[in-house]
């Protein structure tokens, strides 16, 4: 038995992973290394890398089988698009004590239940790929079936991987979506185009990456250490009257900008609504 389990003021969950890809074997990774869950069972037709399937809490099974052990939560980590099919087998035998978790893009709660039944215990999470790294901000909506007990469970477990919050409007999930569900491939186009300016003005290919990376990285680092300052703050402290910066952003806060923003966003929140 592994040493987290004799902290006797932490509580372990049992859960049942269904897919196992990148998002669903870092989220359980995060579990197992934090001793928040005493057994997974894991449902994927992929073998397991070896650093979770040599883990004793981990259960695996290359498809859905009957007599599977129920568990406190079921999380649901595969495709849109595999999403029913993958459900349905064990929509039979999941009982209503068990909460479902489904990070699947898109799908409605009701979209849900039309499977799992009107009467399941169903959270609806958006995570974001710095999950992988303890990093990520996931964001959820409970149906009217989900109690508090339940809703500390995933809380605990999604908190393993970076923030978590909670919204009871499920129409906001959209615009969740488009912010930060694919926020971070803004983030790493933002650093592609600040290389390419940089080239343009003489600096070799690397180092104008290598300068473009650890710039956002470092700010990225600076605005959590000094979370309690807005970015308006960090922003008008790094800029000097008269000088370098100033001149840059005269031109990056011209709105255009924030004009190309708000259409990318917008286009995200568009195709999430298509999606479901």
């Amino acid at each position: 038995m592994p040493a987290s389990h004799n902290q006797h003021d932490a509580k372990t969950y049992s859960a049942t992973l269904i897919g196992c890809g990148k998002m669903g074997s870092a989220m359980m990774a995060s579990w197992l290394e934090n001793g928040l869950v005493s057994r997974v069972n894991v449902i994927d037709p992929s073998p397991l890398p070896v650093h979770l399937s040599d883990d004793p809490r981990v259960y695996y099974y290359p498809s859905y089988q009957g007599g599977i052990p129920t568990s406190d939560i079921l999380i649901l980590a595969v495709k849109p698009q595999i999403l029913k099919e993958a459900s349905q087998k064990i929509a039979n035998d999941i009982n209503d004590k068990t909460v479902l978790l489904s990070i699947a893009a898109g799908q409605r709660l009701s979209t849900l239940e039309s499977i799992f039944g009107s009467d399941q215990p169903i959270i609806r999470t958006m995570p974001n790929t710095p999950a992988a790294i303890g990093k990520g901000v996931s964001v959820s909506v409970a149906n009217t079936h989900v109690s508090l007990d339940q809703k500390e469970i995933a809380d605990t477990l999604l908190r393993a991987s970076g923030e978590h919050k909670w919204i009871k409007d499920e129409g906001l999930m959209d615009a969740v979506t488009a912010l930060s569900g694919s926020g971070p491939a803004y983030l790493f186009h933002f650093i592609e185009t600040l290389a390419d300016a940089g080239e343009k003005l003489g600096l070799d290919a690397d180092l104008s990456m290598s300068l473009a990376r650890q710039t956002v990285i470092g700010s990225a680092a600076l605005a959590e250490y000094d979370g309690g300052i807005s970015a308006e703050t960090l922003r008008k402290n790094v800029t000097s009257p008269g000088g370098t910066t100033q001149a840059a952003l005269e031109t990056l806060m011209d709105g255009r900008f924030q004009t190309i923003l708000d259409e990318a966003l917008n286009a995200a929140k568009k195709r999430s609504q298509e999606l479901s």
